[in-house]
């Protein structure tokens, strides 16, 4: 191993240490003191309800830790948007399940709680998958209700969700261990079946002291939506328990007796482990996106066997696109290369970056998993498409656009990895957010930004300088030096992987050596889709 590989594996395990401490830290939820308040009311964490209900020894896959991350400082911050979320087993099923965090401003309701939510339907809905919703929360965080209440992709989604995923068969079950208030009674109410915890479960549109202000009417919680009250005189809810524990062991045996139902079939044969050891990924990526090194080596770490057979290997260089096996699935590989390397015409082509060839390369090996329903990865490491005088006249749009409407029209379930660099077109083209890949991760080390971050930094300044040139002010080389680290540094925080993840740019941060397993459960997951779209390409320049 050489010195430069000893370098990325030291700095890429430093990334992964803190990204992991920055999660333990958020696991915390709103803190001690609100956990052992919770407790007192006899009450689990919501991690610890997960656990509790998913199979022992099974794995956990959350999405969306790091929703939240940073924001809303001046309202207390909201670790994990509120909401703990992810892929859990339960008697064998795979199962979404998400849980309100009560810990955190009494799992009220931020805006980026609503899109972690719909996020996590949305992942529902694509994959079939039954639905388990743990409900504990005060409901819209009232202070920001004008960014969650209204609109198409705010909270009233929730709902047009649970009706939408009920007509299609998929099944939600609400565990109501905690409050269940105003539009948010709803939720529990449209899922197919409704447990309550007695004592601390409750659900009403209006609580007592709204009802004393609208009707005059005095009623304690219990009156008003307690567990007894909705099983003995509403009819509301289906069953009630002591404890939550007595409530998680009923999900389990409903979860446990839902029929099977069609697969995809996508092909899957007995798994090999990679010939590389998981973590020697940790040596390959330069975790400041600034070397160069060959894709193909991250993508033997990944691989059953470290076997990839590529397509068109000599043609269009700068994307490596291959068929292999993910824990014995098969799949379709599409790479962004990073090393220099040199084109069938002999001409140099920078690393990262997406050309003519490459570009026509990968449209067409997309097309071809779609027609042999091969599930695809793509790995995105991208600085853009080619640009110039020269790239111009081969028609680099016509060729992106290719390649753009190949991604946007695929059928086959699409999981996308960033990671390293993801840049303008290039994030589109490699299948970013916008291109509805069924999960989307990123490494700590991604950025995800219009354009590299000293490219734009450079931009911002002239047109800055100009401005105040114009008012006639005096920019000496020190201010602008001054200016360009400001103008650096904000856009530096604005490209980071936890910028990204806060907003749900992506679906989670990942250690690199789990890039293996997530790829693989994702899989999973899509192969429970009922969905059988046929391929169509539709008009674009040839």
């Amino acid at each position: 191993m050489n010195l430069e590989f000893n370098k990325n594996d030291d700095a890429m395990r430093l990334a992964v240490s803190q990204m992991k401490q920055r999660h333990a830290v958020i696991a915390q939820g709103g803190g001690k003191k609100a956990m052992e308040k919770a407790r007192e009311k006899g009450k689990m964490a919501p991690r610890e309800r997960i656990q509790y209900l998913i199979d022992k020894s099974s794995v956990f896959t959350e999405l969306g830790a790091f929703t939240g991350y940073d924001m809303y400082k001046e309202h207390g911050g909201c670790p994990a948007g509120g909401t703990i979320a992810g892929l859990g087993y339960v008697r064998g099923r795979m199962c979404m399940i998400v849980a309100n965090d009560n810990t955190v401003k009494a799992g009220a309701w931020f805006p980026i709680t609503g899109k972690k939510n719909l996020r996590m339907q949305e992942i529902a809905m694509e994959n079939n998958l039954p639905v388990i919703y743990i409900v504990d929360s005060a409901g819209v965080y009232l202070p920001m209700q004008d960014e969650i209440f209204p609109d198409k992709e705010h909270f009233g989604r929730i709902f047009r969700n649970n009706a939408q995923m009920s007509a299609m068969g998929i099944t939600q079950i609400a565990a109501v261990m905690g409050s269940c208030v105003a539009g948010g009674a709803y939720l529990p109410i449209m899922s197919d079946e409704t447990l309550m915890v007695e004592g601390n479960g409750s659900i009403f549109l209006a609580g007592p002291y709204l009802v004393k202000a609208a009707i005059g009417e005095d009623a304690d919680i219990q009156a008003l939506g307690g567990a007894k009250m909705h099983t003995e005189i509403s009819g509301i809810a289906d069953y009630k328990f002591d404890t939550e524990k007595e409530c998680l062991d009923q999900v389990r045996r409903i979860i446990d007796k839902i029929g099977e139902q069609p697969r995809q079939g996508f092909d899957r044969i007995k798994a090999v482990a990679p010939l590389k050891e998981p973590n020697e990924i940790y040596g390959i990526v330069s975790p400041q996106n600034n070397k160069q090194y060959d894709v193909v080596d991250v993508i033997k770490c990944i691989v059953d066997n470290s076997e990839f057979d590529q397509f068109k290997e000599d043609y269009g260089k700068t994307i490596v696109c291959g068929y292999a096996r993910v824990d014995g699935w098969a799949v379709g590989i599409v790479a962004n290369q990073r090393k220099i390397v040199k084109s069938g015409k002999g001409e140099m082509q920078l690393g990262g970056v997406i050309y003519n060839d490459s570009a026509d390369k990968a449209a067409r090996f997309i097309m071809n998993c779609n027609q042999k329903k091969i599930p695809l990865v793509f790995l995105q490491d991208v600085t853009g498409f080619m640009v110039g005088t020269h790239s111009e006249n081969s028609g680099i749009i016509k060729d992106g656009a290719k390649l753009v409407n190949a991604v946007a029209n695929s059928v086959v379930p699409k999981i996308t990895i960033i990671i390293g660099n993801s840049y303008g077109a290039g994030n589109y083209a490699m299948c970013g957010k916008a291109y509805d890949p069924r999960f989307i991760y990123a490494w700590p080390n991604a950025k995800i930004a219009v354009m590299g971050g000293e490219q734009a930094a450079k931009t911002l300044l002239q047109i800055q300088v100009a401005s105040l040139k114009a008012k006639g002010e005096i920019i000496d080389p020190e201010k602008e030096k001054e200016l360009l680290k400001e103008i650096i540094d904000k856009y530096d925080a604005q490209t980071s992987s936890y910028y990204a993840a806060a907003r749900l740019w992506v679906d989670e941060i990942i250690d690199p050596a789990e890039t293996r397993n997530v790829i693989s459960e994702g899989i999973n997951a899509a192969n429970h889709s009922q969905t059988n779209k046929e391929f169509k390409m539709g008009v674009f320049q040839v």
